[in-house]
Order: C-alpha cells, then sequence, then structure tokens
C-alpha cells in the first residue's frame, strides 16, 4: 500500500487522530497505534522541540512530512515521532504506544522484562524498542524506508486530554493534544510532569 503523503501536509493537531489504528511495521515486527501525542512548530507551541528555532537535533521536524523524528529522551531511550506539517513548518506526532499485532515473539526478545502482551509497546520508549527503532532510524521516509505506515479508515472514536510529563506552558490545559483509542490495555497510564527532587 502506498503512502498518502497529502495526509501529513497538515499540522500535527489534525494529523494525530488520523494514526490511531494506523500499522507501523519495521521489518518483521507491527505496531498498531493505539495512542499518540500532537507537538507543533515555532513559537507555537512550548512543550515542542521546534518551539524555538531550527538546529541540528531537531532538523527532521522541518523536513518533508511523512518521515520519521527519532531523538533520545532522558539520555537514554528513542522516541519516534511522525513529521506533519508543509517542510520548514515543523510538527510531529509522537507515537506513546501501541499494539504488537506482527512479530510478537521478536518484541518478547527485545522487551524481556514485560509481563504481558499489551506491555511491549505501551509507551514511547518500549514502543521503538520492541520495534528495534534507533536514531540511525531518523529521517526515514514512511512510505518507503525499513519502517512502513499504512493508514487505517478514520475513526472518531478517540479521546483526547493533557500530554504526558510535559513541563511548564506547554503541559498546561491549553494542550489537550494526547489521544487515544479507549478501551486499550496498551494505552499508557497519563502522568503529569514533576520537577525532580534534589537528593541532600
Amino acid at each position: 500500500m502506498s503512502l498518502d503523503r497529502a495526509v501529513f501536509e497538515a499540522p500535527a493537531t489534525t494529523v494525530a487522530p488520523l494514526l490511531l489504528g494506523a500499522i507501523l511495521t519495521v521489518d518483521d515486527v507491527a505496531v498498531r497505534i493505539t495512542e499518540v501525542e500532537a507537538y507543533l512548530g515555532v513559537g507555537t507551541d512550548p512543550g515542542s522541540h521546534a518551539y524555538h528555532r531550527e538546529g541540528v537535533k531537531n532538523r527532521t521536524m522541518f523536513g518533508p512530512p511523512g518521515h520519521l523524528y527519532t531523538y533520545l529522551t532522558y539520555g537514554l531511550h528513542v522516541c519516534a515521532n511522525v513529521v506533519c506539517s508543509p517542510r520548514g513548518d515543523a510538527s510531529a506526532v509522537l507515537l506513546r504506544a501501541g499494539e504488537i499485532v506482527e512479530g510478537a515473539d521478536i518484541a518478547r526478545m527485545r522487551r524481556p522484562t514485560s509481563r504481558r502482551d499489551a506491555d511491549l509497546a505501551r509507551g514511547p520508549a518500549r514502543l521503538t524498542i520492541a520495534l528495534g527503532i534507533g536514531l540511525a532510524d531518523d529521517g526515514a521516509d514512511l512510505g518507503s524506508s525499513r519502517a512502513r505506515l499504512d493508514l487505517p479508515a478514520v475513526t472518531s472514536d478517540y479521546l483526547t486530554g493533557l500530554r504526558t510529563g510535559v513541563s511548564g506552558p506547554g503541559g498546561g490545559a491549553d494542550y489537550p493534544w494526547r489521544f487515544w483509542l479507549p478501551d486499550e490495555p496498551s494505552v499508557s497510564p497519563y502522568k503529569a510532569w514533576a520537577p525532580k527532587k534534589k537528593r541532600r
């Protein structure tokens, strides 16, 4: 199935709910996306990597839509996003969680601490580990690379809320840009941002 690139020309807040139920396949493992978050661009979204300006680390967000944007969070975990908006107008959808629908045996080997299959891709770092996505996949074309995205039929059956763990103004009620499918055990729990306590 060819990727309809026109879909990704819209801002991430428009694209995000359209990704719910999409199938992301990386080599022999596939995930049905059940939870996402939208992030906009320069001067618009304080929670976004692109809020201040384009730089070396966030350059993929300003590139062509329909590509992966990967980055390292907390210096440990890789997160994966789908780039949206026309080139130069950064926005992206964070893939927060999903259900493994193909290659569960491989995902279990990559995530041996998961007690149940619903936890294999429950959270953005778990999702990338289960799929085998790394920093080297930054900029991958979701229509022609080893990471392939198949969009579902549009659904209106989803819930929205605040984004998880976003600090500062971008974590407030003005940004209810987390979208998820109801009654899905793979959806990650909501956590408000809290500053780390200093050790005494």
